[in-house]
């Protein structure tokens, strides 16, 4: 695939990822009241959730410095997947790169925008759009939307258990959202699959795709050696 083509696929991913995670995350917001669940199945659950924090749920950082910190990561990431697809990055790098790119900007959409334009989500009532400036928070720190819960096991702890005996035990218990699955998927699969363009982050080496003539120059030497 020519640099040309690979950089319309990175950017077409990334818009359809983005659109997705908010269309999405809009429909649950607005038709749907906080912490109200639609079960699909008993393993699988849609369940209206905010957080001001990360991935998953997870709150330890301060609002607007996990805001910032995410504008700067994706800003790093969109000008390294750039220097990548100019050196002719394998394709599954750059989609792989794309994927985590377009999750980690649609939570940044929701921390920027949605205590703008949406009034605050309550278990009485589904939320509704404002306008703009009129909503439930100020730019930056808006409330991530959540909703894909996968209660695989629902059991109790045994009795003799110390600490956590006779508790209610639930495995997978983080309700996420479709940007965080992006990003949790693209960097399992790049440490699955594109290990040799890791490897070039410490090293400093260029991840280029060898050239035909080079690579016959390499087993040209290899025969040469062998003789």
């Amino acid at each position: 695939m020519t640099k040309k083509k690979t950089a319309c696929l990175a950017v077409v991913l990334v818009v359809i990822l983005l659109l997705t995670d908010q269309v999405i995350k809009i429909w649950v917001k607005t038709n749907m009241h906080l912490y109200e669940s639609i079960w699909i199945a008993d393993w699988f659950q849609i369940h209206f959730i905010e957080n001001n924090g990360m991935a998953f749920g997870l709150s330890f950082i301060n609002k607007y410095v996990l805001s910032i910190f995410r504008i700067v990561a994706v800003a790093i990431i969109g000008v390294y997947m750039g220097a990548q697809i100019k050196k002719g990055a394998r394709t599954i790098y750059i989609v792989l790169l794309s994927m985590l790119l377009a999750g980690a900007a649609g939570n940044i959409i929701d921390c920027m925008f949605y205590g703008e334009v949406f009034s605050a989500s309550s278990p009485s009532y589904a939320s509704y759009f404002v306008p703009f400036g009129h909503g439930y928070s100020s730019f930056l720190t808006g409330k991530v939307v959540d909703m894909f819960y996968f209660p695989l096991i629902v059991s109790t702890w045994p009795e003799w258990m110390p600490f956590c005996g006779g508790e209610d035990f639930v495995f997978f218990s983080p309700v996420f959202n479709f940007a965080d699955a992006c990003v949790s998927v693209s960097v399992v699969a790049l440490f699955l699959f594109c290990r040799r363009e890791l490897a070039t982050l410490s090293t400093g080496t260029t991840s280029e795709k060898p050239s035909e003539n080079s690579t016959h120059q390499n087993d040209k030497k290899q025969e040469d050696n062998a003789i």
